[in-house]
């Protein structure tokens, strides 16, 4: 007897309230070769009930004997994985109808590739947003994105089960809350990385979501990861970035002043020559495209904030008359940000 084309693992935890909804999207499905497994991390709500009364023999609940975090669930989950592929999804987001047959179809056609993910939007108090993940993301901007940032969401992804049984432990306990990002640097070595550029998925966001808790253990192990991945590619030449990073770029935080800012690009500059120098005769227009809109985005967000002086941003650099205009304007509120903390010493 053969297993499912594809294997969901899921940790739950409190999730009573939104299961139905992201059940409802398994069952909507247009390829019904699935399983789902779901760890329940002992919840004191009716999630396992919710489970339960799905009634669908395709789920399978496991109820973990103590509460270890959905890093220790997924593990146990990955452990009981019977399909060729395996599905990430959270209790709380939603598979659009067509994702796993694309994706099914997308890794079935492409054997080099270990993971591919899909484009993604938010779900906002019952509104779907566009979602601020860079997009499209081909294989090789997936490879430069992730030496400086997440660019993709866990939900999307659809993997190789038998590459990632290559990996001890599945998930690292000691990565946890950027477990997703460090499975992608992981599971690289096995294949490449891609994304299909159609929306097949909702990421919800709310208030109690770890994602929107950027607290102090995620940001530290973001920082190890990153100086890890920088330290492979260029060794004891590697800049020390990976602080700036997590705050400027990850966490969306502006720059305090031009140096910082320099040196943030200064850095990115080096990661992108060593970059290039490991892939000869590759198209890098896509990353040095990239690049320039990170630092656009920055740069807005700086001055928007009043923490940088236009002129000083900008220096000799020219720019199209549409982004002068914004950021001209950005500087206009920035200042009145300013003057306002003045006023009320904030």
């Amino acid at each position: 007897m053969t297993g499912p084309a594809v294997s969901v693992i899921m940790a739950v935890y409190n999730g009573a309230a939104l299961l139905p909804e992201t059940l409802a999207s398994l069952r909507a499905q247009t390829l019904q070769d699935w399983e789902l497994i779901a760890v329940d991390d002992c919840s004191t709500d009716d999630s396992v009930g919710v489970l339960e009364r799905f009634g669908d023999p395709r789920v399978r609940v496991i109820r973990s004997e103590a509460n270890g975090g959905p890093v220790v669930a997924r593990n146990r989950a990955f452990a009981e994985v019977e399909g060729r592929y395996v599905a990430g999804l959270d209790q709380d987001d939603i598979s659009l109808p067509e994702r796993f047959a694309e994706q099914v179809a997308y890794l079935d056609a492409h054997p080099d590739t270990a993971l591919v993910s899909c484009a993604t939007d938010f779900l906002i108090d019952g509104k779907r947003l566009p979602g601020n993940w860079p997009r499209p993301l081909t294989p090789v901007l997936i490879d430069w994105l992730m030496l400086v940032q997440n660019p993709i969401a866990w939900s999307s992804v659809m993997f190789r089960a038998d590459a990632a049984r290559r990996l001890d432990p599945f998930e690292r306990p000691a990565m946890r809350y950027v477990e997703d990002f460090d499975l992608y640097q992981r599971l690289r070595p096995f294949g490449r990385i891609a994304q299909i550029d159609h929306v097949l998925m909702l990421y919800r966001c709310h208030a109690g979501g770890a994602s929107q808790m950027f607290n102090a253990t995620m940001r530290a192990h973001a920082e190890l990861l990153l100086r890890e991945r920088h330290a492979a590619l260029l060794g004891d030449a590697a800049p020390d970035m990976a602080g700036l990073l997590v705050r400027h770029v990850m966490a969306r935080e502006p720059v305090p002043d031009v140096e910082t800012l320099n040196r943030l690009f200064d850095g990115i500059g080096t990661l992108r020559s060593a970059f290039g120098v490991e892939r000869p005769g590759e198209d890098l227009e896509a990353v040095d495209r990239e690049i320039s809109q990170l630092w656009w985005r920055i740069c807005r967000a700086s001055v928007r904030s009043g923490t940088l002086l236009l002129h000083r941003t900008l220096g000799h650099r020219p720019l199209p008359l549409g982004q002068a205009a914004d950021l001209v304007a950005s500087q206009m509120i920035g200042g009145m940000r300013k003057v306002k903390r003045g006023l009320t010493g904030r």
